[in-house]
This record gives structure tokens, C-alpha cells and sequence, in this order.
């Protein structure tokens, strides 16, 4: 619905009236006190959910196994069941078909435990939405930029520079007490070192640093001690390596992507790296595994190699620290109670085949010499990525540095594809202003050419796949610069900012209810259905109302039309306050628009409620003719015309008119409309535009 929309969500996730957040937290304690003593009685019988799960039902207040009750399933893998059944409940508890709206509210918490239940299996608990954290000992940092030594703030000033951040100085000792307290690591005595460790964040693009050997040469580069690397692939002249793509692969993975490390030398540390990277990628751009990296020691395999994809019971072969021979399904459950392995099963569990590289089976070890990498995706540009990203960091190690060997993969429809591509790319940017600072970009392992009087030609290295855009260019130009060495100028043109007109109005008008002696509350613009019309008795059909495609909850389905539901909502949660309750509202509500194009219109509205022994129509209707003073409404333009309206009693509405135009309603509030909202006592409203 555009901008408004976006804007109504946002406001609806942060503006929440005060008496609502304490029904809020009320109804939330009750919900965890509840689960905590289903979770007491559960563990003296024995039985106990994991702790993520036992969160989720502390949460919703709802144990899985309540929960597979409602809905009557009674296995978590069957998808289509569980959907059916709650499609199924939720219709018939419809109150339109004479059902129960809290047997509704039942069924979908159920089905919202269950999917939280499924989310929790399908992730990784050892993923971090932080950003990605690289270590690299303080000794290795001082090798590679040929430093004696560096001081804690000089490595933080480095990150910085380089747009990075330092996240932590550590070491072997302090991360192991820190996870598995002080005594455990005074018993691994000299086991553990006690040599400074630094823990630097790097963006979630920058996929070249994520490991020690590409963080290390970039800042190398950046430092102007090495030159940035020149990466190829070479073509073997007994021949490439071949991968043949089988028809089947398209119900699963249809693309693969291969490469050929020859001659490598690993050691301890630089091969950890290697290992690291992998599971760096995998939970980053490969998403959870769900473009899965495969590297092979080439000397146990013997090429042509095939891509296929094959029903789990045709699958059959001895798999890692095994003695014997398991098919696809047996693995499945094997792996089931893997605690690092059971949350990437349903990835392909469900598939009705599971993907196959033949004569795959070399193990790496410190004494490979030759890997060979291989990575399945549904995303052939993503595949290719990864393995450019894999094989320039650890092509440093091949004793013909910064070199790949290529592989050919033939796919079914007669393609032929050679991998890695290592492409180094063109991106022309017009910087006429920053023309003599271009050299610098080589700190950042991009070349700058001028290839007329007004554009620049830079070459982007295929390590760098996070450069998409001239501006990506200019961003590094200005890190390579030091943006503290940019010349400040003043902008030609000079704009003095003040604020909207409409919002200066409200502030005042704010202050002026204020100084009447109504206390303002601000409540969620989104709401239920219900709120905007059986609650206040009017027929949902007549109304313009922004319905959510897809909404979380009950409580979030609409864009609010009317100040007056969470008004009356606070005044329900406020009741045990000394009465007259008098509160107000001045925020925007949102109709859809009148015309064809789908639009929708954001209107600012004042709403004001006095509950109380008396319906206080008197006070309310004094409010509004002190608003209009101060608004300068002359008393020949503003009017109160009788109507009837459902939500106020019969024969006490009136529309509020502005030179003859209705822009709003005020009366007393229908004993029905206030019942909606268990409230008992009487009350006055008016809402205008």
C-alpha cells in the first residue's frame, strides 16, 4: 500500500499505549507462570523439552505437547497434516458459523507453537545473528604487517580505518573460562595458550575476510606492503577434470560448481582456517548449509566425476568413522541424534531425492596435497561466489601461487561450464572532484584507469563480489582516503529544516487537552477487525479499512480507522484508577483510498473520552469548543448537526461541522458499544478530523 503502510507498521511496533503494556506484561507473567509449572510437573515425570523448546513455551505460555493436542497431530514432520488440521479447526471455531473466538485464539497459538517448534529444528543453534567474527593471534597480525609489535589501541585505530571493528582482545584461556568457567580451564593447565588473540567483525558481504589469510592480506594491501594478488584459473594440458550433471538434479540442486587446489602446504593453523571458512560460508551466504561446500583429497578419488540426484533407498555407502555400509534413510536417523548434524537434515529430508557426487570419498587431512572442492546450489551465481571465495584465500598455499585448475561440468541440455570463473570485473563511475586521489583504490584491491576526460574504469577482482555498484566504489575510495582526511566544504545550496506544519499543530494541540485536564494515551495503529466494527457496532463492509495480508495475530489485522478502540481499550485496563477517566489521542488513522489506484491515506485525527459515574457530555462537548477556539475557528463556521450513529446513543450524536462540512462525531457512547470493552459505567467521545 506504499509509504503509509510502512509507516503505519512501523508505528504500530513501537507506539503502545501505558495501560495496555501493563495488560501486556500482566497477561505475559500469567503465560510464563503457567508454562513454568507445566514445565515443573513435565520434568518430575521424567519428560523435558530442550531449552530452546522450553523457552518457546515459556513464551507462548503453550507446551509442544498441549499443542500437537489442539490440533490432533502427532508427528512434527508431517507439514501437510498439521496445515490441515488447522485450517480445518480454525474454520469451524469461526464465529461467523456460530464458533467459539477463544477456541479460535486456541488453535492458532497451537499452530504458532508448532512452527515455532519446526523453526528451531531447521537452525543451526550454533548460528549468531551478529555479524561475523574472524580471530587472529596478535603475533600473526605483527608478521604479515611486519610490525615488532602493536599496542590494543593501534589494532582498534587499524579495524576502524579499514572499516572494521575490533570486538574483543582474548586468548585461548579467557575464551574457554568464559564458556566453561575459571576451573576448567585451570585444568587444561598448559593445554591452552595464553597468547592474545584478536576478535575482529567484519560485514556480512565482505566474504573475503573471512578467514585469517584474506583479513591478513587486505590489510596487508591496505597497508601498502604487498601488492593486491593477481588470481587466475589455468587450463591442465593433459586435460580438465570433468563433472557430468544428471537430468535428475533439477528436482533438487541443479547447478554445481568445482575447482582444483594443486600442490598445497598445509600447517596446523592455516589448515583450522581452511576448515573454518567452510563453516563461515555455510552460515552466511550458503545460508545454513542450504548450499552445501564439499572439499576432497583428489588423490583418493579417480575422475570423471557425476552429479546426480537418487531416491534415499538407492543411496548406500560407509559413511565418516563408520565400519559399515548405511543407506540415505538410515543415515537420516543415524544423524538424528547428532547434535551438529540433526539441524541440517530437514534441508533435503523431505525431498524425494537426495543429491549424489560419485567416487566423492577423500577425507582432507594436514598431508592433502591436492583438494578438490565441489558446491550444489539452486543458485548458480551464489555457487560461484563460494568457490571464488574458497579458492583465492587458500590458493596462497599452492606452490604456484594465486592459481586454480579448473574443472569442465557438462550439463544435460549440451553445456559446458568451466569453473572457477575468477573473473575480474568492469564498473565505470564518473568522479570528476576525486580524479587525483583514484591511485588510492589499490589500498583496497580495485585498479582505477581513466578511460575518458570524465570516466574512470575500475577493475573489480574476484574477491571482491561485494562491489555491485559505482557508489560501492566510491565508499572505498573514501576508506582509502581516511574519511577524516576528506576536505570539509560548505554545499552550494543551503536548506534550514523546521517541522511539518501538521505535526507543529498537533504538539500545540496536545498541550492545549493537556491544560483541559485529559491525560493522553497512545495505543497501536494496527487492530483487529472486531475493534473497528462489531465493537463499535458498525458493519465491517461500510468501512475503508487497510486490511494486513498476512497478519501475525488476531490483534494486527487492519490499519485503525478510528481513534476510539484504543482509547476505550485503555480506559478498560485503567479501571481500577480513580474515576473520571479522561483520556485522549491525536495520531493518524488510515482509510483506503476513495479512487482506483490501490492506495491508501494517512489522516490525522483527535479523539477524547470522559468515563465516569456521569456521561459527562457537558465536559466533552466543552473540550471540543475550546479546541476550536484555539484553532481559530470562528463560531459562524462550527456547528454541532443531531445524527445517529450505531456507536453512541440514540438521540445523543451529533456530527461536528466545519463551514457545513462534517469532520467528525460526538456524543455518548451506546451501552453496547461500552459492554464490547467490559466497560459498565457511562461515557462521552468525540473524535474529528
Amino acid at each position: 500500500v506504499g509509504r503509509s503502510i510502512i509507516e503505519i507498521i512501523l508505528l504500530g511496533s513501537r507506539v503502545v499505549g501505558r495501560a495496555f503494556a501493563a495488560a501486556l506484561r500482566e497477561e505475559y507473567a500469567a503465560s510464563q507462570q503457567a508454562a513454568k509449572n507445566r514445565q515443573q510437573s513435565s520434568s518430575g515425570s521424567g519428560a523435558s523439552d530442550s531449552d530452546q523448546s522450553g523457552t518457546a513455551s515459556a513464551i507462548s505460555g503453550l507446551s509442544l505437547k498441549e499443542a500437537m493436542q489442539i490440533l490432533h497431530v502427532e508427528n512434527l514432520e508431517d507439514k501437510s497434516r498439521i496445515q490441515h488440521q488447522y485450517d480445518h479447526l480454525f474454520g469451524v471455531n469461526d464465529r461467523k458459523k456460530g464458533g467459539s473466538f477463544y477456541l479460535q485464539a486456541k488453535v492458532f497459538r497451537a499452530k504458532e507453537r508448532i512452527d515455532q517448534e519446526i523453526g528451531q529444528q531447521t537452525v543451526d543453534p550454533t548460528y549468531s545473528q551478529r555479524m561475523p567474527v574472524v580471530q587472529i593471534e596478535k603475533a600473526a597480525l605483527c608478521q604479515c604487517l611486519n610490525r615488532k609489535d602493536f599496542t590494543d589501541e593501534e589494532v582498534d585505530e587499524l579495524c576502524f580505518e579499514f572499516g572494521l571493528e575490533l570486538d574483543e582482545v582474548t586468548s585461548e584461556r579467557e575464551m574457554l573460562a568464559k564458556e566453561q568457567g575459571d576451573a576448567k580451564a585451570a585444568q587444561m593447565g598448559d593445554q591452552l595458550s595464553d597468547a592474545v588473540i584478536y576478535k575482529i567483525e567484519v560485514p556480512a558481504n565482505r566474504y573475503d575476510l573471512l578467514c585469517v589469510e584474506g583479513l591478513s592480506r587486505a590489510l596487508m594491501v591496505f597497508q601498502s606492503l604487498a601488492q593486491p594478488p593477481l588470481y587466475k584459473a589455468v587450463q591442465p594440458a593433459a586435460g580438465m577434470q570433468q563433472m557430468r550433471v544428471a537430468p535428475s538434479t533439477a528436482q533438487i540442486r541443479p547447478y554445481v560448481v568445482c575447482a582444483m587446489l594443486r600442490n598445497l602446504s598445509f600447517t596446523p593453523a592455516s589448515y583450522k582456517s581452511f576448515i573454518d571458512l567452510q563453516d563461515k560460508l555455510h552460515q552466511t551466504i550458503c545460508r545454513q548449509r542450504s548450499l552445501p561446500i564439499g572439499t576432497h583429497d583428489f588423490d583418493t578419488l579417480t575422475g570423471p566425476f557425476l552429479y546426480e540426484a537418487l531416491p534415499p533407498s538407492d543411496i548406500v555407502f560407509k559413511p565418516l568413522n563408520q565400519t559399515k555400509e548405511f543407506s540415505a534413510v538410515e543415515l537420516m536417523q543415524l544423524y538424528s541424534g547428532e547434535s551438529h548434524l540433526k539441524a541440517y537434515l530437514p534441508i533435503i529430508r523431505d525431498s524425494p531425492v537426495y543429491p549424489v557426487i560419485k567416487d566423492a570419498n577423500g577425507v582432507i587431512t594436514l598431508n592433502t596435497k591436492n583438494v578438490f572442492i565441489e558446491a550444489t546450489a539452486t543458485d548458480a551465481h551464489k555457487a560461484s561466489v563460494v568457490l571464488d571465495t574458497l579458492v583465492c584465500a587458500f590458493s596462497q598455499y599452492c606452490s604456484e601461487q594465486f592459481t586454480v585448475e579448473a574443472v569442465q561440468v557438462n550439463y544435460p541440455d549440451g553445456r559446458a561450464s568451466i569453473y572457477p570463473s575468477l573473473a575480474y570485473r568492469q564498473v565505470d563511475i564518473q568522479v570528476d572532484y576525486l580524479r587525483k586521489d583514484l591511485h588510492r583504490l589499490t589500498r583496497m584491491c580495485l585498479v582505477a584507469k581513466a578511460t575518458s576526460d570524465a570516466t574512470v574504469s575500475v577493475t573489480v577482482p574476484p574477491t571482491r563480489h561485494d562491489v555491485l555498484h559505482p557508489c560501492d566504489v566510491l565508499e572505498d575510495l573514501a576508506i582509502a582516503i581516511g574519511y577524516n582526511n576528506l576536505e570539509m566544504s560548505l554545499p552550494p545550496t543551503l536548506c534550514t529544516g523546521k517541522q511539518q506544519p501538521l505535526n507543529s499543530l498537533t504538539d500545540k494541540l496536545r498541550l492545549e487537552v493537556a491544560f483541559a485536564g485529559f491525560t493522553e494515551c497512545l495505543t497501536f495503529a494496527l487492530c483487529s477487525e472486531k475493534d473497528i466494527s462489531e465493537r463499535l457496532r458498525l458493519p465491517l463492509d461500510s468501512l475503508p479499512a487497510v486490511r494486513i495480508a498476512n497478519p501475525k495475530t488476531l490483534e494486527f489485522q487492519v490499519a485503525r480507522t478510528s481513534l476510539l478502540p484504543g482509547i476505550l481499550k485503555t480506559v478498560h485496563s485503567n479501571r481500577s484508577l480513580p474515576l473520571p477517566l479522561k483520556l485522549f489521542e491525536i495520531q493518524d488513522v488510515v482509510y483506503k483510498s476513495s479512487d482506483s489506484s490501490g492506495s491508501a491515506v494517512n489522516s490525522r485525527q483527535l479523539a477524547a473520552v470522559y468515563y465516569g459515574k456521569s456521561s459527562g457530555f457537558e465536559l466533552i462537548h466543552g473540550l471540543m469548543d475550546r479546541i476550536m477556539q484555539v484553532l481559530g475557528v470562528p463560531v459562524d463556521q462550527y456547528k454541532l448537526s443531531a445524527t445517529e450513529l450505531a456507536t453512541y446513543f440514540t438521540g445523543r450524536c451529533a456530527n461536528v461541522l466545519y463551514k457545513g462540512s462534517p469532520v467528525g462525531t460526538i456524543g455518548v457512547l451506546h451501552p453496547e458499544t461500552l459492554a464490547q470493552f467490559d466497560l459498565t459505567l457511562p461515557a462521552s467521545a468525540f473524535v474529528f478530523d
